[in-house]
């Protein structure tokens, strides 16, 4: 419940017809078992379907509805009381499976009662103070047992020689493709519940944490990968476990996940389908903490904390976050920083557990919808596995590769001077002064480009907006400030995650930054990445859009054009849409005016790859000496930058020689225009087909619409 749900009546957060689904759906899990199925008791860690079908009635009617005055039956509180010492007396634990009284039916008879007591509760104006939390506690509370409910039967029919399915179930699902590490930003970051929406004691107070650089696998284990670490003697190697992990795999005789089971040679797994072989590509699940830890050591990683978990999930890239198997992770469970428990009864529901136990985060496919959120905090004993527990590799992360350096440079100089012709990659133009006269540059009369495109994607913006649906997705390549953005969200307030990817770390955060004020019910995650090498791939279930405008497809090559496409497509994933934006082939006089401006700042941006030469490497290049040029190259379509040596000159660069004849020129840049035939030559080499193309009234720029 991430949220306050609307209320029947004034003040109530939650509405009967949520109390009555929540209700519900807990005696739908029950519906399928026989009375004998809800009276047994197969280990002291679990408990009867009857006796929890009692509790979270009991945990209203004690809870809730003695706040208004109403009398609970002492034999309710020693039969159905969990563990409030407050209360009093109770039945051990490990007993209840003992309580053949009540029946079922007297159960089911309780909790008619009770139900029609809180729904003429909640169809009155709702009372000042706490009653309203404590009914949302309440649900909260039935729907963590609704997944005991499918935990418990699952260990009790293992138990049965017959080992009888449960009947229809949820199931668990594989995850797709491969599966990378991604790479995380260490930081201070606020973890911990805030204020809005449903949140337990123990999740906060918010606070601040420090979170070093940290990798995190995008995927859960898999029993694939799990059965390698049972192949290569995990199991039976003593250095991989900590010193109780290995003293519980001697005396519980551990050699498989729990409700494995080898028959002839072929593993197989008890699940609430019945049994089953092995899917190599599931979640491992039903481990220990102690098999978690000695896997991840086995691997070569680690655990996450339950603060890198927190981080990681709030970011773009993850998936089974919520729908796999609950994660562990290698925090204690603790307080945080200032906890204080709820006052009254309900002191005792988390506080007291605090010593001892692991935290898992995350949620399994058992979990009841709506019950989960990144800032959830479960916790078991590192030896118990009957629950779905599985793990998520994190590691280290490796000290990121080194950005370009003057060094750097001075290499990519005496490269490009080295080779026939003479060329250079059009990134050294942008150092900080180079940036700089390319802003001055867009606001130019003769630079046509940046405002033709910019009101373009204004008119079209709408259209664009109705291809998506609820909750999608938007992607950015080269995101700069995420001006051009703006219109897009502007169109489309379904989109609830952008995700913006640039190399520069200070533009990523600033723009994310002013998104984030501007935009307060969108999700913002920023990915620092170099997208000509690689895009990283992005997990939704809802529609995902790929926004590359601003022409830059234009500054590759053919060929490096196509493959950045080709990673933006498996990036998105099939089915996402893509916003490509185009120079369209022009009058030559238009394109080289553009590159060629009267007042002479192309012409000081492109020279200033040979300041930025005298400045970095001392290189004695002689400015007067060398002239800008822009040219429009028919054949190869596209619009060219050259320095062009103006006499017979030799250049020093790191104490190397370089030649100029007269009229010999170092090719700096390249900027291809595009037909309508070469952009769906180019969609169609990237993977993508075009569903629409729009023009400016001159035809002079074009935004594409592609589909993966």
């Amino acid at each position: 419940m991430n949220a306050p749900l609307t209320s029947l009546c004034p003040g109530w957060t939650v509405s009967l017809d949520e109390y009555r689904r929540v209700r519900a759906c807990t005696e739908a899990l029950a519906r399928p078992l026989s009375d004998e199925d809800c009276v047994a008791q197969s280990m002291p860690d679990a408990s009867p379907v009857k006796w929890h079908l009692a509790h979270t009635t009991w945990f209203f009617e004690r809870v809730v509805l003695a706040k208004t005055g109403r009398a609970v039956d002492p034999i309710h509180d020693r039969l159905f009381n969990s563990y409030y010492e407050a209360v009093g007396e109770r039945v051990a634990r490990p007993s209840r499976g003992l309580l053949t009284r009540p029946s079922r039916a007297e159960v089911m008879a309780y909790r008619a009662r009770v139900d029609e007591a809180m729904a003429d509760l909640l169809s009155r104006p709702a009372p000042a103070g706490e009653l309203d939390g404590l009914v949302q506690l309440g649900l909260q509370h039935e729907q963590q047992h609704q997944e005991l409910i499918l935990t418990d039967v699952l260990h009790l029919f293992s138990c049965s020689p017959l080992e009888p399915a449960y009947g229809p179930a949820p199931r668990l699902q594989a995850a797709t493709g491969e599966g990378r590490f991604l790479a995380i930003e260490g930081g201070v970051y606020p973890v911990g519940a805030d204020h809005v929406g449903f949140a337990y004691d123990n999740e906060q107070p918010r606070h601040d944490a420090l979170v070093r650089d940290f990798e995190i696998s995008d995927r859960l284990v898999t029993n694939g990968e799990w059965l390698a670490f049972m192949e290569d003697g995990g199991y039976r190697r003593p250095e991989l476990w900590l010193s109780d992990g290995w003293a519980a795999v001697q005396s519980e005789n551990w050699r498989a996940p729990g409700y494995w089971r080898r028959d002839d040679g072929d593993w197989s797994q008890f699940t609430l389908q019945g049994r089953a072989p092995i899917d190599p590509s599931l979640p491992v699940s039903h481990i220990s903490f102690y098999e978690a830890d000695a896997f991840a050591r086995w691997a070569g990683k680690r655990l996450p904390t339950e603060f890198e978990w927190e981080v990681a999930a709030s970011k773009a890239g993850l998936c089974q976050v919520y729908d796999g198997v609950w994660q562990w992770t290698a925090s204690a469970y603790t307080p945080y920083p200032g906890f204080q428990p709820e006052p009254g009864v309900v002191a005792e529901y988390n506080g007291k557990f605090m010593c001892n136990q692991m935290v898992a985060r995350g949620g399994s496919f058992a979990t009841s919808p709506g019950h989960t959120r990144a800032t959830y905090r479960t916790f078991f004993y590192p030896h118990q596995r009957w629950q779905f527990l599985g793990l998520r590799l994190a590691a280290d992360r490796q000290r990121p590769a080194r950005r370009p350096q003057p060094d750097d440079f001075t290499a990519a100089l005496i490269e490009g001077l080295s080779a026939s012709p003479k060329t250079l990659s059009p990134k050294w133009l942008y150092d900080a002064r180079g940036s700089e006269l390319f802003e001055q540059i867009t606001d130019l009369a003769e630079y046509y480009p940046t405002r033709t495109e910019t009101a373009l994607l204004r008119r079209i913006a709408p259209e664009i907006a109705a291809r998506l649906g609820s909750g999608a997705t938007l992607i950015e390549l080269g995101s700069g400030a995420s001006e051009k953005t703006r219109l897009l969200l502007d169109a489309a307030p379904q989109v609830s995650r952008y995700i913006p990817i640039d190399i520069s770390p200070s533009a990523l955060e600033a723009a994310a930054e002013a998104l984030r004020r501007d935009y307060p019910d969108l999700e913002v995650a920023p990915v620092e990445a170099d997208f000509t090498r690689d895009v990283p791939r992005v997990n939704a279930a809802s529609d995902r859009l790929v926004f590359f405008p601003g022409s830059t497809i234009g500054n590759f090559q053919p060929d490096e054009a196509a493959a950045l496409l080709t990673r933006a497509r498996k990036a998105a994933g099939e089915g996402a849409w893509m916003v490509l934006g185009v120079d369209l082939v022009k009058d030559v006089s238009v394109l080289e005016a553009a590159y060629d401006d009267a007042r002479g700042v192309t012409a000081a941006f492109n020279m200033n790859l040979l300041e930025r030469a005298n400045r970095e490497t001392g290189a004695d290049f002689d400015l007067a000496r060398f002239k800008h040029r822009a040219v429009w190259n028919a054949d190869l379509k596209r619009i060219e930058m050259h320095l062009v040596s103006l006499t017979d000159q030799t250049v020093s660069v790191a104490g190397r020689s370089f030649r100029f004849a007269r009229g010999e020129s170092l090719h700096s840049e390249s900027s291809h225009k595009f037909e309508r035939v070469d952009l769906e030559r180019l969609a169609h080499q990237g993977g993508w087909s075009v569903e629409r193309v729009w023009t400016d009234p001159k035809d002079w720029f074009a935004l594409a619409l592609l589909r993966a």
